[in-house]
């Protein structure tokens, strides 16, 4: 009598070791920023439409606020906020959660979120 192997588990075995890691770099930022940012903020990121994104370390004191800017980002704290202006990106799909360290806790963030931020410290003043 012959033997079947299943192949549910080979194939499983075979997805995951052809899964990567989320994109959350300064590269992909850059892109994610020229398509969905640039039109306000400029494609250096120096304003015209919304402000000027490259002294948001300045304006923090010397240390680019890494939580406050996903958040503002994300709209965290201006949902329906009939004022305003810039859209709330994590209303839509920013991608698969990476986790974020900080003060050992494990935080899951969208790697867009996170590679948008990553960017923007990239191009502080």
């Amino acid at each position: 009598m012959r033997r079947l192997v299943p192949l549910l588990p080979l194939a499983l075995a075979a997805c995951q070791a052809a899964e990567t890691e989320p994109r959350v770099d300064v590269e992909r930022g850059a892109a994610l920023f020229a398509a969905d940012c640039a039109a306000c903020h400029g494609a250096d990121g120096t304003g015209g439409v919304g402000p000027d994104l490259t002294a948001i370390t300045a304006r923090a004191g010397g240390e680019f606020p890494t939580m406050r800017v996903m958040a503002q980002i994300d709209g965290l704290g201006r949902h329906g906020d009939p004022d305003a202006v810039m859209p709330e990106f994590g209303a839509a799909d920013m991608g698969p959660t990476v986790i974020v360290e900080q003060d050992g806790l494990g935080t899951p963030v969208p790697a867009d979120l996170l590679a948008l931020s990553e960017f923007l410290r990239a191009i502080q003043g």
